[in-house]
């Protein structure tokens, strides 16, 4: 039986995908992207300019917007879903999601790539449920995709353009029901800006919550130019976009970084003047302290003792010790836009785990090596069918 049919043929009731399934879930729609050299970080790969550039596997994505313009948008989808709280076992494969609805001041994408992000696992486990839109959810912060459909309101946005974005603006605020680790997802316009000419839809997907959250945290930590900075987890999705932005877009005079042995060359090809290697050394002991400390891994009790006297902490996670603070990101598309031009000009890289990308098969997989705390980089999920 071929995998259509066998589709064709599943009930329309919630059912498991194990991710040893071998179907790879590229069903009839237009979408095909050639191979091409994606930036990754892996010891095993070669080196090239400081960057490390591996032959990606083939994935999908529209050969053009004028494929997906041609395409109906149907008003049933695939998808992942949850009905309960907890682990990556109540995540289930659903052949007939219904396609969400279109406010006017939203536009529809036709997801091809989406990225997992630590805030993902935590709104699966319900850590905060009090907050959260209705079950069941269709999980997933981070899209890259093609508009197939817009609303009576949106001004910059048609149908066929290629954009990113995080569905969410408010990330623990009623994030919606229905995210990005599905065939379609509805956005509001703000939310999103156009994917950038030189990235692929994977890389492009693996951005926006983390690259938002890197540029907010430095915002709001008063950083301009001249200033020093340490980033703890340095290789992580976030840190390593927060060594790049500090460097090339906000000036910092010196970038440190933590990660563990096998990513210090990740961290200096990225920017880092010093690479700290945490196995080996306590970055709180070291004599040179920093101007601010972003503290993307969770230990805010050791980076209040690297900051300089009347510096700044910024903390992801964990518990907050003064002058440590915390802050939740906003989407924002403006913020995107805003980056674009550093995206585009190559200043600013994606970095994609290189177990990566997973196929939307993989869900299960991918989550539990997001829950490991091991990936480098971004951990994305693409082909979307």
């Amino acid at each position: 039986m071929s995998v259509s049919a066998a589709l064709s043929s599943t009930p329309s009731h919630l059912t498991s995908l194990p991710s040893s399934s071998p179907f790879s879930l590229r069903f009839s729609l237009p979408f095909r992207e050639n191979n091409r050299d994606r930036l990754f970080f892996s010891p095993q790969s070669r080196r090239h300019s400081g960057v490390v550039v591996v032959r990606s596997q083939a994935t999908t994505t529209p050969a053009s917007s004028e494929a997906v313009k041609a395409t109906a948008v149907p008003s049933e989808m695939k998808a992942w879903v949850y009905g309960e709280y907890g682990g990556v076992d109540v995540l289930k494969f659903d052949s007939s999601v219904g396609v969400p609805d279109v406010k006017e001041d939203q536009v529809l994408v036709k997801v091809v790539a989406a990225a997992l992000n630590p805030v993902d696992a935590k709104r699966r486990q319900g850590k905060f449920k009090a907050t959260d839109s209705p079950l069941p959810t269709v999980p997933g912060y981070d899209v890259a995709g093609v508009v197939v459909k817009v609303g009576s309101k949106v001004k910059d946005f048609k149908v066929g353009d290629e954009v990113y974005g995080d569905v969410n603006e408010k990330a623990l605020e009623g994030p919606k029901q229905f995210g990005s680790l599905a065939e379609y997802t509805a956005v509001e316009e703000r939310l999103l800006a156009p994917k950038p000419k030189n990235l692929n839809f994977a890389e492009a997907a693996s951005l926006p919550l983390a690259i938002e959250t890197a540029y907010e945290g430095l915002e709001r930590l008063g950083f301009s130019p001249g200033k020093s900075i340490l980033v703890l987890n340095g290789s992580g999705g976030v840190g390593t976009l927060v060594i790049q932005l500090a460097k090339k877009v906000f000036g910092a005079s010196r970038v440190a970084a933590t990660s563990s042995t096998r990513n210090l060359e990740l961290l200096k090809s990225l920017g880092a003047d010093l690479a700290i290697d945490y196995t080996k050394e306590n970055f709180e002991d070291l004599p040179e302290k920093f101007d601010v400390v972003y503290d993307a891994i969770g230990q805010c009790e050791r980076a209040v003792k690297a900051v300089k006297e009347g510096g700044s902490v910024v903390a992801l996670t964990g518990a907050v010790t003064p002058p440590g603070f915390r802050f939740v990101v906003t989407s924002n598309g403006a913020v995107l836009r805003k980056l674009n031009p550093y995206l585009e000009s190559g200043q600013v890289k994606p970095v994609v785990d290189p177990k990566g990308p997973f196929s939307f098969a993989q869900l299960a997989e991918a989550f539990t090596y997001l829950e490991t705390n091991r990936a480098t980089g971004k951990v994305v999920i693409s082909p979307i069918p």
